[in-house]
């Protein structure tokens, strides 16, 4: 299953990137001077506010009940930014697909820099050692997984617009299918792990939703602009990468496991909080 697991995983991602990169708008990527302010407030967000949000939550007394392995997760999820999946869950919001993918690149970018400095303020403030992360990890890590597949589904949108247009819908069902083979794959790998982490650790969880929603709101703050700007930009804040937090984790935590599905549960309750938000939104839109 290992086997199986390290070629599904990075496949399903780069297959639904691809796809997304495929289907965006052939100007989604270069509408960045129009943006630029609302750029720099998102990742003002994303990559420092949110990652202090977290600390000053961890460093607060309701954190002190919390397992290292908990804190560790909700650290790494804070400090990680740019989830894969932001445009796809955009998209099927209703939001701005467009600026999430241009919102989302960036964030790739700007974590670059920003999660090793930020791995390197948690060692002193925590006094935990081993997290010395190289900006190369995470280099390679959100351009293999998220910049290379996006920016090539642009690239043979353009240069083949017609016949991108008729793959469109075909790539989108592979992409699709892979998605599902791999939360398929997670589930059954995890589930008997995640459900003892969740039920030793509620507290841990409550803290995981509390970091979401200061997330969101953060988000929502700083944007400025309309509803769907807004919006857009909270989905993009609250939303972290798990890929990368769950490298990290393997790689500077290897004896403490349960990190890991610590980031899987905060991705969860994350989306669990998404879904909500959503539907509360859909009906308020239905109200007359």
């Amino acid at each position: 299953m290992n086997g199986a697991a390290s070629l599904v995983i990075p496949l399903s991602l780069f297959a639904v990137m691809l796809a997304l990169g495929v289907g965006l708008p052939l100007d989604a990527l270069q509408n960045w001077r129009r943006h630029w302010p609302l750029i720099l407030r998102a990742q003002l967000a994303s990559c420092l506010l949110v990652p202090l949000a977290g600390g000053l939550l961890l460093l607060s007394p309701i954190a002190q009940g919390a397992s290292i392995e908990a804190r560790h997760a909700i650290a790494l999820m804070a400090a990680c930014p740019s989830a894969p999946l932001i445009v796809r869950k955009a998209g099927k919001s209703g939001q701005d697909a467009s600026l999430a993918g241009l919102l989302q690149v960036t964030a790739a970018l700007v974590a670059i820099v920003s999660v090793p400095l930020l791995a390197d303020l948690a060692s002193q403030v925590f006094a935990v050692e081993g997290w010395d992360v190289l900006p190369r990890e995470v280099a390679l890590q959100v351009g293999s997984g998220q910049i290379l597949p996006l920016l090539l589904g642009l690239g043979l949108r353009r240069l083949w617009p017609t016949t991108l247009e008729r793959l469109s819908r075909p790539l989108n069902r592979v992409a699709n299918g892979l998605l599902l083979l791999l939360v398929a794959l997670v589930f059954w790998r995890a589930a008997a792990g995640l459900i003892n982490f969740g039920s030793g650790n509620l507290q841990a969880i409550g803290l995981m939703l509390l970091l979401v929603l200061a997330s969101l709101g953060l988000g929502y703050g700083l944007a400025g602009g309309h509803g769907q700007q807004r919006s857009t930009t909270a989905l993009v804040t609250a939303m972290r990468n798990p890929g990368l937090a769950l490298l990290l984790a393997g790689s500077h935590a290897p004896d403490l496991p349960e990190v890991r599905l610590g980031v899987i549960v905060y991705a969860l309750v994350t989306l669990v909080v998404l879904a909500v938000a959503d539907g509360a939104a859909r009906q308020r839109a239905a109200t007359p």
